[in-house]
């Protein structure tokens, strides 16, 4: 691996508290609450209306998607993306910090991490323990909206860290890349339903191994330690100083694996964004392993 200075992936809450606390979110450093969740459980923009960290603006995922595509949660155009985050007061010299309020303390929040990296923008971190920690320690929060005065961002899309469809299916010939699944073991293996999903199987694309996400997540709700990443990736035979691709249902855990291997000092990890949804409509069925049989496993 090429050893280069990587800008800091994590922030901890007790910084992001002395930040607001200081005064010193503006246009060099923009919060971000990019919740979301099924449809039926809990409603984020309710939520970020009610109760969110004093100044953060809310990135709502399905506005900033290719709402012309057939598959769940595709990136948007360059100028989409930029068009988006300037609304919310984003340059291209904004420190971004992103958490969402999941219960397992990060969910979404990693895939806005790595949007705004595919999209060139390095100053990028994600708060770790994310929202749930940030209220368990007592930090101040809000129910007043944001309204960042505008800004003018330049999004160029960094090939390196995207992959698709077409270039997963050569890599199960030229077998460059590794290939990691985030998704659970069940959903994995075809022996758990996708969940909310009406004619998608479980299973995975031949060849992924899995590495479901949460297990990169402590029982608190943060990151992992980089050694116990590493273990993780040493005990799947991921090798970490070999290109690697991640996967998941919709290519947003995915994220998860890609902050991993960062978190170990590998940033190149690519996101295949169509994932499981796109490879299960698409891909021959010979490239499709489950157990699932005639509706269950």
């Amino acid at each position: 691996m090429v050893q280069q200075v990587l800008y800091r992936a994590l922030v901890s809450t007790k910084w992001l508290a002395e930040s607001v606390r200081g005064g010193k979110l503006g246009p060099g450093l923009r919060v971000l609450d990019a919740s979301w969740y099924s449809p039926g459980t809990r409603d984020a923009r309710k939520e970020y209306l009610e109760c969110h960290v004093p100044g953060a603006s809310f990135f709502d995922i399905e506005e900033c998607k290719d709402k012309s595509s057939p598959y769940e949660m595709m990136l948007p155009s360059e100028a989409g993306f930029s068009n988006y985050v300037g609304s919310l007061g984003i340059s291209n010299d904004t420190h971004v910090v992103v958490y969402d309020g999941d219960n397992l303390g990060s969910f979404y929040a990693p895939r806005v991490w790595w949007m705004f990296r595919v999209f060139g923008h390095r100053t990028v971190s994600v708060l770790n323990g994310g929202f749930r920690n940030w209220l368990k320690e007592g930090h101040p929060v809000t129910s007043e909206p944001s309204h960042p005065e505008p800004a003018v961002f330049k999004a160029t899309l960094d090939r390196s860290l995207l992959k698709t469809y077409e270039q997963v299916l050569e890599n199960l010939e030229s077998k460059r890349f590794q290939l990691v699944d985030s998704r659970s073991q069940g959903r994995y293996l075809g022996t758990e339903p996708e969940p909310d999903a009406v004619g998608l199987n479980p299973g995975h694309i031949r060849g992924a191994l899995n590495m479901p996400f949460m297990d990169f997540l402590t029982e608190d709700g943060f990151e992992k330690s980089p050694e116990m990443l590493r273990a993780m990736f040493e005990a799947k035979k991921v090798d970490l100083a070999k290109p690697l691709i991640a996967t998941c249902r919709k290519g947003v855990t995915a994220c998860h694996v890609a902050l991993a291997a960062y978190l170990c000092g590998k940033p190149d990890v690519a996101v295949y964004d169509g994932s499981w949804f796109e490879w299960f409509h698409r891909a021959p069925p010979e490239t499709r392993v489950s157990q699932w049989k005639d509706g269950k496993a």
